[in-house]
């Protein structure tokens, strides 16, 4: 047993009358013996219910992305003679996936791509509580297998395609070894919440995490401030991802240095408004998305077209919204997002292949 984890637990787990805030120092180390197991079972999952229970101050949640900065991994900036070395983007999306709507973030990001702007991406396998499908299965159905990549080769590929992603069970492995405490007490701790504020890339970027509940939010603005976090895009997305809803207004927070902007974006005003795309059959997510990529003309196609044009438009591509929205649509149409696909698989396949030694 910790005794040191022991004195923190009991810090943020004595009840509503007495339990104290940890500093964020307290809050790094806390998280470090969490990450390391240095702390028992038993003490990690009563600190994960204790402290979901008191919720977690901006100072804590500022403590854990230190703990994730010195123990976890970080993409190393694209090369300054890479096509990709603009401003890059970072997705945040719950690692948990998604259960109920249609996701499109890999159109977003192959589309964003496809224009110059590099796409970073995190996160596991299916996760409780939700149990949705997640980001690294949405490629898989599109035919990119992004699981074997080492850190090193996951840069590569960033580096060739403008395209990265963080896998946690490959690339870090102490935050994967935590998941399992999700599905024994049945809740989503604060890590759920951490993962949307992490940003595994060493490079200038922008950071665009999802959110559902408005609390989520102002922790989220509160802890950039305490990091130095001054590009980042806060979405009140579906299902808490980075996806903007066709459903309801769109409503987005906009931090640049000296800037803060928010953003109420109605999609009738471009002509997008509808439902949004139910889940459906996961097993044929990966046809509709191609058939987006094709050109088509469905619901999800519509949904596609708002995100991608929206992150054109805050990667700088284009100078407003509905300027994003026409180079989304061009780049669709053209065929240089799915262009982008193809190159994204076969780059992804030609990293994992076998050296073949030839013998005079």
């Amino acid at each position: 047993m910790s005794h040191e984890f022991r004195d923190l637990l009991k810090q943020v787990g004595s009840g509503s009358h007495t339990s104290k805030a940890l500093t964020r120092a307290e809050a790094a180390a806390a998280t470090r013996m969490m990450l390391t197991q240095t702390a028992t079972p038993a003490q990690i999952g009563a600190f994960m219910i204790a402290h979901r229970i008191k919720r977690p101050t901006v100072d804590e949640l500022a403590g854990t992305l230190d703990a994730y900065e010195a123990l976890g991994p970080t993409l190393p900036a694209i090369a300054p003679d890479s096509a990709y070395s603009r401003h890059a983007l970072v997705l945040s999306c719950p690692y948990d996936g998604r259960s109920r709507t249609a996701p499109v973030t890999p159109i977003t990001a192959l589309v964003v791509a496809a224009a110059g702007v590099p796409v970073v991406m995190h996160g596991g396998d299916r996760m409780p509580t939700k149990e949705g499908i997640p980001l690294i299965e949405l490629w898989q159905q599109l035919g990119v297998d992004l699981c074997p990549h080492s850190l090193e080769q996951a840069h590569t590929l960033l580096n060739r395609t403008g395209l990265g992603f963080v896998y946690l069970p490959q690339h870090f492995p102490l935050a994967h070894g935590l998941v399992l405490y999700r599905e024994q007490i049945g809740k989503r701790p604060p890590f759920a919440t951490v993962e949307l504020l992490w940003s595994p890339y060493a490079g200038p970027h922008t950071l665009a995490m999802g959110f559902v509940h408005p609390p989520t939010e102002e922790f989220a603005k509160g802890t950039f401030a305490l990091r130095g976090q001054t590009d980042w895009i806060t979405v009140k997305g579906l299902e808490g991802s980075c996806d903007l809803a066709r459903g309801r207004t769109a409503i987005v927070g906009v931090n640049h240095p000296g800037q803060t902007d928010r953003l109420l974006l109605h999609p009738r005003d471009y002509g997008l408004e509808g439902d949004d795309v139910e889940l459906g059959d996961e097993l044929t997510l990966g046809d509709r998305l191609l058939d987006v990529l094709a050109g088509g003309t469905t619901e999800l196609a519509k949904t596609a077209l708002w995100n991608a044009g929206f992150y054109l438009w805050q990667g700088g591509v284009a100078d407003s919204l509905a300027g994003g929205l026409a180079e989304a649509q061009t780049l669709l149409a053209t065929g240089k997002a799915l262009a982008k696909l193809e190159e994204f698989r076969q780059q992804s396949a030609d990293l994992t292949q076998p050296l073949i030694y030839s013998h005079s």
